[in-house]
């Protein structure tokens, strides 16, 4: 393991070694934590057959974990079959030290950030939902204008009772499509939470509407947009969402996560679209 209080010479000298696309690959995992193998080659390897850009992006992350400014995680994604194909990675402290950036929300900088299997199976979701976003925009679809995954989406703000409340959605997404600007507070939903746990949620977001710290700096405030597996769970929270009062349901929409974001553009119809 490397030490991450590395000398501000070395971090220099790594810095000059790291071409433009390492970088922006750092900047890629400061922003969503954890990105497998394949999400990385989506991303930034582009030229070439699938199995020439497969062996391509594996030699590219064999090459930025000898120079420690990633790191491999253990486990794989689709099984031993998957091979190095599927491994995770995240960014290391030395990474964080190259980009001078700390760890989450500014803290110390880590080895790395959460490696728990259940956190990085939706760190992952997560980070799938900007791979596609970035896709739609390279093809033309609209403009990413801003995407913040947690806690760099997380707002503060002075609950009813005169609590400080923290409203904590999985991402903040701005998208641009023609002369409309679509902002969303997105949930990424694993079916791990249950019901009564996503109307507490919903109701913090209510709260936070109606204090209006949102619409005061931005001038909107961005749907809540609850991606969902399939349209059973979409359902269910629907059902949930309909427990709310009834002139505040229009802040939230379930979608598909296969059609992420399609559906945060505006473009994609579906059974769920309210």
């Amino acid at each position: 393991m490397r030490s991450t209080r590395s000398s501000g010479g070395q971090v220099e000298r790594l810095r000059r070694r790291l071409s433009e696309r390492d970088v922006s690959l750092l900047g890629a995992l400061h922003r969503v934590r954890i990105l497998s193998l394949r999400q990385i080659q989506r991303l930034l390897v582009a030229d070439g057959s699938p199995a020439a850009r497969t062996r391509r992006t594996q030699l590219w992350m064999t090459r930025l974990t000898k120079l420690g400014v990633v790191v491999r995680f253990s486990r794989t994604i689709g099984g031993i079959r998957a091979g190095s194909s599927g491994y995770v990675y995240g960014l290391s402290g030395l990474g964080q030290a190259v980009l001078g950036v700390g760890g989450p929300a500014g803290g110390k900088r880590r080895r790395v950030w959460d490696t728990k299997p259940y956190f990085q199976d939706h760190m992952l979701a997560v980070a799938e939902l900007y791979v596609q976003t970035v896709e739609q925009h390279r093809e033309g679809h609209g403009e990413l204008l801003a995407f913040d995954a947690e806690p760099s989406a997380w707002r503060h703000f002075t609950g009813p009772g005169g609590e400080l409340v923290v409203v904590k959605p999985d991402a903040y997404v701005k998208l641009g499509t023609a002369a409309i600007e679509r902002s969303s507070f997105v949930e990424v939903d694993m079916t791990t939470e249950t019901l009564p746990t996503i109307h507490k949620k919903n109701s913090r977001y209510v709260d936070y509407w109606r204090s209006g710290v949102e619409q005061q700096r931005h001038g909107v405030f961005p749907r809540v947009v609850w991606l969902v597996q399939n349209v059973q769970r979409g359902h269910k929270i629907r059902d949930t969402i309909g427990k709310l009062a009834t002139d505040t349901r229009e802040l939230f929409h379930v979608g598909l996560i296969d059609k992420a974001a399609k559906t945060l553009a505006g473009t994609e119809k579906c059974p769920l679209c309210a």
